[in-house]
């Protein structure tokens, strides 16, 4: 005699809780598709050319844009740093360079992000010349998501801050009250979700 075995019962609590899990992982996911679209939307690549007012070592402005040099650390314009044991004033000197890098010609700056403080994250070139990496390489701003290379040559031939000591300008701005930044990376939705939610 054949014996039928009864089919398993499924239980309603587990039921309800599997609709209730995948209605929010569906959300989740709509939420996160929406999140990269309005990403999308914001990066777009923006282009701007003109003549600059140099704020820093680091930022610009450009026809009312506040601009910030992608993937670079500059000291604070009044930052103040160690040589041969006397104080100097190394922001002001990394402003400088970067007056007589641009010496007055047109800049122009590529970037598709924007940081916290609604600054355009960018390249800038004069001719030639990437901004950016050639205050690295002058030693007048530190590697901040780029251009590690550039800095380990600056500090090996003891150029611009490395000729000295100072504080890295995020620490600086930290026990001075000042911007609070994070690095210049490539753009990535986990790190904008941060910026987002107020957890960078």
């Amino acid at each position: 005699m054949l014996k039928m075995r009864a089919a398993p019962r499924r239980r309603r609590g587990q039921s309800w809780s599997r609709r209730l899990w995948d209605a929010v992982l569906a959300i989740a996911i709509l939420g996160l598709l929406l999140l990269l679209a309005a990403r999308l939307d914001r990066s777009e690549t923006h282009t701007l050319e003109g003549r600059v007012t140099v704020n820093d070592g680091d930022s610009l402005t450009l026809d009312g844009a506040r601009i910030r040099l992608r993937g670079i650390d500059a000291p604070e314009f009044d930052q103040v740093c160690k040589r041969a044991g006397v104080d100097y004033p190394c922001g002001k000197l990394s402003r400088g360079a970067l007056v007589t890098l641009i010496g007055g010609r047109a800049v122009s700056c590529e970037g598709g992000e924007r940081d916290r403080y609604d600054r355009l994250l960018a390249t800038c070139r004069v001719g030639d010349i990437e901004l950016n990496r050639a205050q690295v390489e002058a030693g007048w701003a530190v590697a901040y998501g780029a251009y590690r290379s550039e800095e380990e040559a600056a500090r090996r031939e003891s150029a611009g801050l490395w000729s000295g000591s100072f504080d890295r300008p995020q620490d600086w701005r930290r026990t001075h009250g000042g911007m609070v930044e994070t690095e210049h990376v490539l753009p990535g939705i986990l790190d904008w979700l941060r910026s987002r939610l107020g957890l960078s």
